[in-house]
């Protein structure tokens, strides 16, 4: 079975840290590409960041470069989202998707967009912060 594991919100304050962790099993490790994507109170959900499992590219959208880094622990087939100076517009519940693309994952273009194809998700953690 496929499992996302997502963990590591909470509450901070705005200015401060966090940093979610996305542990995944069950796809092959080099032909996925794992996003985030948070949805707001009263909102859409919106990609975030994502990273390919195949050569390690990164994508963030505008509104968190700079400020979110994503990486990977192949090892440990996890994913980690570090946010820094955390803004209250920050504030929704944070997940873990996982596209899978036999034969590996290589950006193009944006990895959020439609043309990639998140079929695997985890559980939401929740991250407030407050001003």
């Amino acid at each position: 079975d496929v499992q996302l594991q997502a963990s590591g919100g909470g509450l901070v304050k705005a200015g401060g840290s966090l940093r979610l962790s996305c542990a995944v099993s069950g796809l092959p490790s080099d032909a996925v590409a794992i996003g985030w994507f948070r949805q707001a109170p009263g909102k859409e959900r919106e990609g975030v960041s994502s990273i390919s499992m195949t050569d390690r590219s990164t994508y963030y959208y505008d509104s968190v470069k700079g400020r979110f880094t994503i990486s990977s622990d192949h090892a440990k087939d996890t994913v980690y989202l570090r946010m820094t100076s955390l803004k209250p517009e920050d504030t929704a519940v944070y997940y873990c998707a996982a596209a899978y693309v036999p034969g590996g994952v290589y950006f193009t273009d944006n990895p959020l967009s439609e043309k990639y194809v998140y079929d695997y998700w985890g559980q939401g953690t929740l991250v407030t912060v407050s001003s």
